[in-house]
């Protein structure tokens, strides 16, 4: 005999509000249990693939760790320390863009400026602010005995928590669903396919979508000359999973920089700004139709919102999980409105005993 629907409530209630409290208790230290997770249901499907292809598992799992572990290695050696350099070089810079910028807007907006006004001062400390807070946030990481050893643990931990959640996701899979409550179990099964495959088509196309972009955005960049045009390219590229905050933060920070570096040559800034929106078009008419499908169904409004309270809520373990969390409420809620729909308290009594009433007529009952 199945469980009252009250029952029921209460049951999935606390089960729901004892994660949250994990989430919240534990906050980073889950952290490399989460990014392990995400990497190893990314992972999943090359894995299935080479098993098809007459692999075993733990042959697969050490092809895709091998692949994985050399593409690291170049980026490292390759990329990341360019992205680094740049990076240091841009916080050293701000101070002279401040300056620029400030006499800039003398030159063309003198009613801007007095002396010993808000603005005036404001615009003069921005730069050296900036270049303060930056080299005090790279010397706290660094001088952090409890932020290496963080860091150390999350290098660490998390690629050993994805190779052996890769290695056991199947086994994993099937026991989670051999735990289901066998009433609701076929309600379960079909709402977490549908999850699924909305994070399949998400995460796995938006990530080839942001490593596509981003790569296109630093290399333009670089091409036409642009200083820091990798690490902006990298930003840009890096959030353009939040729908239009990659295009508009990387283009922002690109023509701000392109108008410092390039002033009176109006041909690099239109270049510059025509690498963004030659992105966007791209991105918009080609890769996420492709990638990412038009299946997905998560609203930008919605995305948006579960990012900024997720992440405030549970920082930046909450803004990992916020997609997924996003994806399953709005697979339960249609699955909710449908339920809905199709019951007495949406159609109601009359509309029921109208149809019976319709059907008798045709059948010529009185």
């Amino acid at each position: 005999m199945a469980l009252p629907v009250r029952d029921q409530v209460k049951y999935w209630g606390i089960a729901a509000a004892a994660a949250l409290v994990v989430l919240w208790v534990l906050g980073d230290v889950i952290l490399p249990f989460v990014l392990g997770a995400a990497a190893a249901y990314f992972l999943d499907p090359a894995a299935d693939r080479l098993e098809r292809m007459g692999l075993g598992r733990a042959a697969a799992v050490a092809v895709i760790t091998l692949v994985t572990v050399l593409v690291l290695v170049v980026a490292v050696l390759m990329i990341i320390p360019t992205i680094v350099n740049q990076a240091v070089a841009l916080f050293e810079v701000t101070p002279q863009l401040a300056r620029d910028l400030q006499g800039f807007l003398s030159r063309h907006f003198p009613s801007l400026y007095e002396p010993g006004s808000a603005l005036n001062q404001s615009l003069q400390s921005l730069g050296e602010t900036i270049r303060e807070r930056g080299g005090e946030l790279l010397q706290t990481a660094l001088s952090s005995a409890a932020s290496l050893l963080n860091i150390v643990v999350l290098l660490v931990v998390a690629p050993v928590v994805a190779v052996y959640l890769l290695y056991d996701w199947d086994r994993m899979i099937a026991r989670i669903d051999h735990l289901l409550p066998r009433d609701h179990a076929p309600v379960i099964r079909r709402l977490a396919g549908e999850i699924d495959a909305t994070l399949a088509s998400f995460i796995r196309g938006m990530g080839t979508v942001c490593l596509i972009l981003g790569t296109y955005y630093a290399v333009a960049l670089m091409l036409v000359g642009l200083q820091f045009g990798l690490v902006v390219g990298a930003v840009a590229g890096l959030v353009t999973f939040i729908p239009y905050v990659g295009a508009l933060l990387g283009g922002a920070l690109a023509l701000g920089l392109a108008l410092f570096q390039f002033w009176g040559d109006w041909l690099s800034i239109a270049l510059v700004a025509g690498i963004f929106v030659s992105g966007q078009m791209i991105e918009g008419n080609f890769l996420t139709p492709r990638l990412v499908g038009s299946s997905v169904r998560l609203h930008p409004v919605w995305l948006i919102f579960a990012l900024s309270a997720f992440g405030t809520l549970f920082g930046f373990v909450g803004m990992l999980v916020a997609v997924p969390v996003a994806a399953a409420l709005g697979v339960i809620a249609r699955f909710a409105i449908a339920e809905y729909q199709s019951g007495r308290l949406y159609s109601g009594h009359d509309a029921q005993a109208g149809e019976g009433d319709a059907q008798a007529g045709e059948r010529g009952e009185p």
